[in-house]
C-alpha cells in the first residue's frame, strides 16, 4: 500500500472530512453567490428575474458539460495513482485539459447564435427577452474559462488536495460577490450596466478562478506532470474518459433540460411561477451543493482504494458520506419547510409571487431528504467508472418521473402538481438505488 497517499492508509472518517470540507464550503459560496446574484437582479423587476431563471439552465449546462470532464479526469487520475502509475495520471491529465478546451468551443456557438431562439421558446415578452440577451450573451459566450478552472480543480483533487481547489472557487465567488452590486447598480463611478453587469461580474469571477488555478498548478502540484510537447489526441484515453463523462454531464444536464421543459410549462400559467421556480432552483443548490462536495470528497477515496483493491476502506467512506450527506438534506429540508415566507422576501417577492412560492417551497422540502440514497449511490458509481448505473438513477430523480407526471398533475391540482413530482421522484429513484447497491456494488470482486 502506498503510504505517500494518505487516501490508502488515513482513518476514513478524518480523511472523508479532509477530502470533503473544502469542497463543500467552496460549493457552498458557489450557490450562495448564484443566490446573491438573484438578489441583486431582482431589484430590477420581475422580467430582470425571469430573464435569468430563463438563461439559467444554459448556464447549468456549461456547468455540467465541463464538470462531466472533469469528474471523468479525476476518476481516471485516481485511480491511476492509487495502483502507483503516475505517468499514465499525467497523460489522462493532459489529454483532459484539451478536451475541456475543445468543448468550451461549443459554447461560443451557442451564445452567439442561440440565446435569441432560446429565449424566443418560452416568452413573448419584449423586456423578458431584452434582459436576456444582455445577461445571456455574455455568460455563455465567455464560459471558458470556468472549464478549465474546473479541470485543474479535479486534477488537485484526484491527488488528494481539496484546500487549494478551495481557495479557487472562493476567490472566483467573492470576485462575483463584490462586483455585482457595483456593476448593477453603478457604485463607485462605474456606469449602472444592469443585468449585463451582473454577467460581467460572473465572468470575471470566473476568469480569476481561471488564471488563480492556472498559477497555483503550476506552483504546487507535485503528481501531475502536463506536458503538450508533441501533443496529440489520443482516442482511446477519450473513450475512456467519455465514458465517465457522457454518464456524468447527461446527469448534470438534467436540471437544465428539465428546468426548460418546466418553464415552458409553467409560462402558459404564470410569470411569477416561472420567476419562482428559478429562484428555488438557485436556493436548491445551496443544499444540493454540500452534499455534492462530499461526493467530491468521496469520489478519489472511493476510486483511489478501488484502485488498491481496498473493500474495507471503499464500504466505510460509502457509509460515512451517507451519514454526512443526510444530515445536510435534512437540514435543507427543515429550512425550507419553517422559514418559506423569509426565504422568499429576501427576493423581492410580490404577493403573486408569495402566494405560489409559500407552498411550493413546502412541499418540495421534501425533496431534499428523500435524495439521500440516489445522491450517494450515483456518486459511487461514478467513481468506480461503473456511469451507466449513476445515469439510470440521475434519470429517475430528474426527469424521467417529473415531466410527465407534471402534466399529468396540472390538470388536476394546478401548480402544486408540479411541485409534488419533486420527491415522488426522489422516493422512485432512492428504491432502484437500493436495488443496484444490493445486485451492482455488494458484488464488487477486487479479487483479481
Amino acid at each position: 500500500m502506498d503510504k505517500k497517499n494518505p487516501m490508502g492508509y488515513k482513518p476514513i472518517f478524518p480523511l472523508l472530512m479532509t477530502m470533503a470540507f473544502p469542497p463543500m464550503i467552496s460549493m457552498l459560496i458557489q450557490s450562495l453567490y448564484n443566490i446573491i446574484d438573484s438578489i441583486f437582479v431582482a431589484q430590477l423587476g420581475e422580467s430582470a428575474l425571469t430573464a435569468v431563471s430563463l438563461i439559467y439552465p444554459l448556464q447549468n449546462l456549461s456547468l455540467a458539460v465541463s464538470c462531466g470532464i472533469g469528474i471523468a479526469m479525476n476518476a481516471l487520475i485516481a485511480r491511476h495513482l492509487g495502483a502507483n502509475d503516475d505517468e499514465q495520471a499525467s497523460f489522462v491529465a493532459s489529454q483532459g485539459i484539451v478536451m475541456s478546451l475543445l468543448h468550451s468551443l461549443l459554447f461560443v456557438i451557442i451564445g452567439v447564435f442561440l440565446i435569441h431562439p432560446f429565449l424566443n421558446m418560452f416568452t413573448q415578452s419584449q423586456d423578458v427577452i431584452d434582459y436576456g440577451m444582455q445577461y445571456g450573451t455574455i455568460v455563455i459566450t465567455l464560459t471558458f474559462g470556468s472549464f478549465i478552472h474546473l479541470a485543474v480543480e479535479k486534477m488537485f483533487q484526484a491527488c488528494g488536495n481539496m484546500i487549494v481547489p478551495m481557495i479557487m472557487q472562493i476567490v472566483g465567488a467573492i470576485v462575483n460577490i463584490i462586483l455585482d452590486p457595483i456593476l448593477i447598480f453603478g457604485y463607485f463611478g462605474f456606469p449602472a450596466l444592469g443585468v449585463s453587469g451582473a454577467a460581467i461580474a460572473t465572468i470575471i469571477g470566473q476568469m480569476s478562478a481561471c488564471f488563480l488555478s492556472i498559477y497555483l498548478f503550476s506552483k504546487y502540484n507535485e503528481h501531475i506532470h502536463l506536458s503538450f510537447q508533441h501533443f496529440h489526441i489520443d482516442l482511446e484515453t477519450y473513450k475512456k474518459l467519455y465514458s465517465i463523462a457522457i454518464p456524468s454531464g447527461v446527469m448534470m444536464c438534467m436540471p437544465s433540460l428539465l428546468v426548460s421543459i418546466l418553464n415552458g410549462i409553467l409560462a402558459s400559467i404564470s410569470q411569477s411561477a416561472v420567476a419562482f421556480f428559478g429562484i428555488y432552483f438557485k436556493l436548491q443548490s445551496f443544499v444540493y451543493m454540500p452534499s455534492n462536495g462530499v461526493i467530491q470528497g468521496m469520489r478519489p477515496i472511493m476510486s483511489y482504494n478501488y484502485g488498491a483493491k481496498e473493500r474495507n476502506r471503499m464500504d466505510q467512506t460509502l457509509k460515512m458520506s451517507g451519514l454526512t450527506i443526510g444530515v445536510i438534506l435534512f437540514a435543507g429540508t427543515f429550512l425550507f419547510y419553517l422559514f418559506p415566507e423569509f426565504i422568499l422576501s429576501m427576493f423581492n417577492a410580490n404577493q403573486s409571487m408569495l402566494d405560489i412560492g409559500i407552498v411550493g417551497l413546502r412541499i418540495l422540502s421534501f425533496s431534499f431528504v428523500l435524495s439521500t440514497f440516489g445522491i450517494l449511490m450515483a456518486g459511487a458509481f461514478e467513481s468506480l467508472g461503473k456511469g451507466s448505473l449513476s445515469l439510470i438513477i440521475s434519470l429517475l430523480r430528474q426527469f424521467i418521473i417529473i415531466i410527465p407526471l407534471s402534466l399529468i398533475l396540472i390538470p388536476w391540482i394546478g401548480l402544486q402538481g408540479v411541485w409534488i413530482t419533486f420527491p415522488l421522484s426522489e422516493f422512485i429513484a432512492s428504491l432502484i438505488a437500493v436495488i443496484f447497491f444490493y445486485r451492482s456494488y455488494k458484488r464488487i470482486n477486487l479479487s483479481d
